[in-house]
């Protein structure tokens, strides 16, 4: 089962939720997370053992839940109207531990309201199919019937600490809604509104042996939640590293990987650039550029480049950033001093090899300044690598040719953005670039929950995320045949 958390008394609401009850851990059987803009502790998490592991996923596996398909959306739209009556508390916690400005994280609840609402739809939805057997002369005058069951064994779950509550919830709202049961580790860094979500999930009326909350130190337990034999799947979003090492140990094991994205922005003569570069600040800034499908690359053809940077320029400077508790800002921190200080040497090293700094590469701590870079080549690590942070380099290219060519460059195949009103050029970008998804006049990361999400390459396995992805994911099919 999973343990609570205890937190600072900032947020009283939710910190009675989280409370560790009946028990007291010594410092080396915790956690601690600490909000990245003050440094201050946030809160402690049990640090959990091998030991813990192999029980939560004995509990999962051999669990065998009876809800019907209406009990399931009952719970999912129950736990969504809990979700909207306490939207401020949650918003506020994600801010507490991931450093993300009050705006970001609200929209994020809302986006976790969503997800619930499409899965609970989708636990109504009758899966059968029905083929004749008669359809050659080799049939015969029966029909094949099939059904979609939850899997035998329990579904691991590892999130990242981008989006605390819509990674986490994600994996965990299509899981309840086909009747899987699941092991979650979220982040480290962000596992606070994960207890939360899973107090939501048992007050709606969740069974507790469907879900279990596990934090500890990946050394410690990542490779029992890959290679026990009571997992059938494993569900992790994040860096490709540990995409591949999971892939790597994890044999036999159903694995749906949704890892990192190096997404441009391609800008045509032929675009709006004022559209275009609204695009481009709101795509690279949004969740302090943490976000798989943010704005990495900027691709602008030559001849509207000059006006395109004046009004990115324009658009960054115009954005506000610092305590992310304070509702005025546009942008918080990144999650740690660490990931700010990356983000500011891998500029650095674009300005000594020739690009030009035009607004930014400011930090203090985990406060890192919107930033815009001019005249970035595609070898600088800046745009080579995924820069998971607000940082916005401009490259510059003459032909469609060349900018699909950029495109392709990388060892990423996630989204991407395209800024043209010309329907053959759109149709050609479409075919040719390799990625999951091609918005056109829209970020890379446009969706909606339920639709189909996911990349090729080094950005995942080609299989798909989003709600009703997931959902044929965590099922096995089974075919039976009847003579009438």
């Amino acid at each position: 089962m999973p343990a609570s958390a205890a937190t600072a008394p900032l947020h009283e609401p939710i910190r009675e939720s989280l409370r560790i009850a009946g028990e007291k851990l010594s410092r080396d059987q915790v956690i601690e997370v600490r909000h990245p803009y003050s440094g201050a502790l946030a809160g402690t998490v049990p640090k959990a053992t091998l030991e813990d592991v192999r029980r939560a996923l004995h509990i999962a596996r051999n669990y065998r839940s009876t809800l019907t398909r209406h009990a399931r959306y009952k719970i999912l739209m129950n736990a969504g109207a809990i979700i909207a009556q306490k939207r401020g508390e949650l918003a506020r916690l994600i801010t507490l531990e991931s450093g993300l400005c009050l705006k970001d994280s609200q929209y994020e609840v809302g986006r976790a309201s969503d997800v619930l609402l499409f899965a609970a739809n989708q636990a109504l939805v009758d899966d059968g199919e029905v083929f004749s057997c008669d359809l050659t002369a080799h049939g015969k005058s029966r029909k094949v019937y099939t059904l979609k069951e939850p899997l035998l064994g329990a579904i691991t779950a590892i999130t990242p600490f981008n989006h605390p509550l819509n990674q986490v919830i994600h994996k965990v709202a299509p899981a309840i809604a086909t009747n899987n049961r699941i092991v979650l580790k979220p982040s480290e860094k962000t596992p606070l509104t994960a207890f939360a979500l899973a107090d939501i999930l048992y007050e709606a009326g969740l069974p507790p042996e469907m879900l279990s909350v596990l934090t500890g130190d990946p050394a410690e337990i990542a490779d029992e939640l890959l290679t026990s034999a009571d997992v059938d799947l494993v569900t992790f979003t994040g860096g490709v590293p540990i995409g591949k090492y999971i892939a790597a140990k994890a044999v036999y094991k159903r694995q749906v990987l949704e890892l990192g994205g190096n997404d441009p922005i391609i800008v045509l003569e032929d675009a709006d650039i004022e559209e275009a570069a609204t695009l481009a600040a709101g795509g690279s800034y949004k969740n302090s550029g943490q976000r798989c499908t943010a704005v990495k690359r900027m691709l602008v053809q030559e001849s509207v480049a000059d006006r395109f940077v004046e009004l990115l320029v324009e658009k960054t400077r115009a954005v506000k950033y610092g305590d992310p508790f304070d509702p005025a800002m546009d942008m918080g921190t990144v999650i740690d001093e660490p990931s700010a200080q990356r983000f500011e040497a891998v500029v650095n090293e674009a300005v000594a090899a020739g690009a030009r700094l035009l607004i930014g590469n400011v930090r203090r701590g985990a406060l890192y300044s919107p930033t815009v870079l001019d005249r970035v080549t595609p070898e600088m690590t800046v745009v080579r690598d995924e820069t998971f942070g607000p940082v916005s380099p401009v490259i510059r290219f003459k032909t469609v040719d060349e900018a699909i060519r950029i495109s392709n460059g990388t060892a990423y195949g996630l989204s991407s953005s395209l800024c043209t009103n010309r329907l053959d050029l759109v149709t050609r970008f479409i075919q040719e670039l390799n990625v999951g998804s091609v918005n056109v006049r829209e970020v890379p990361g446009y969706r909606l929950e339920m639709t189909p999400f996911g990349g090729i390459k080094d950005s995942g396995l080609g299989y798909k995320e989003g709600v009703l992805e997931a959902m044929k994911s965590f099922c096995n099919t089974k075919t039976y045949s009847l003579p009438w």
